[in-house]
């Protein structure tokens, strides 16, 4: 936690691909910069459907897929992560980030965000699955049949919605997205290998 530094925001879907290999290294950039982080899940579907897509454009251009999977295999190959294809692309993280935002209250955001994505990532695994999801959180040492519960409460449903709202009115288009809030405004970066820059700017 910083010596007077600033703080960056996370912002993360569990479908984005560029968010997996962000998310595995954000928590380690951030504390050697010594710069505090807060993990913001949110959902990119609403804002790509105010955009006129129903699907990712990955899928829609598939140029730009194909050259995306071979950029994240270079990626993930150079910080030592796991990829094979996910069992559908994109996936529903919809259930995933109901949790992981109750988890962002709790301390155990950060762990089950990252068990998250090795498991759409590196384990084929499907996360729109209550039933994988409970297992990822059993694995942690949480009790997930409370924790699902409450994460599926309506007002916690709610409180998700309003995340993905606030995401849009800060200008977020995509993920991973990194802000750090300044006297004059939110600076918005764009992208894992942004990670970095957000970090610089978060200690000026």
């Amino acid at each position: 936690m910083g010596g007077g530094h600033g703080c960056v925001e996370f912002w993360y879907e569990f479908a984005s691909t560029y968010s997996y290999p962000a998310a595995m290294r954000v928590e380690r950039v951030a504390r050697e910069a010594g710069v505090e982080l807060r993990w913001r899940p949110f959902l990119l579907g609403p804002i790509f459907g105010s955009q006129g897509w129903n699907d990712s454009p990955f899928n829609i251009y598939p140029v730009k897929g194909r050259y995306m999977w071979r950029d994240l295999a270079r990626i993930c190959e150079a910080e030592g992560l796991v990829l094979k294809e996910p069992v559908r692309f994109p996936q529903n993280g919809l259930k995933a980030a109901r949790l992981a935002l109750l988890g962002a209250d709790e301390g155990w955001g950060p762990a089950f965000t990252r068990a998250v994505y090795s498991a759409n990532f590196a384990g084929q695994q499907d996360i729109s699955d209550e039933g994988v999801l409970g297992e990822l959180l059993t694995r942690l040492g949480l009790d997930a049949g409370d924790l699902t519960a409450r994460a599926n409460a309506p007002e916690h449903k709610e409180k998700l919605k309003a995340q993905t709202s606030e995401a849009v009115a800060r200008g977020l288009f995509g993920a991973p997205s990194f802000t750090v809030s300044g006297p004059g405004g939110d600076e918005l970066f764009w992208g894992n290998d942004r990670l970095e820059a957000a970090v610089a700017w978060a200690r000026r």
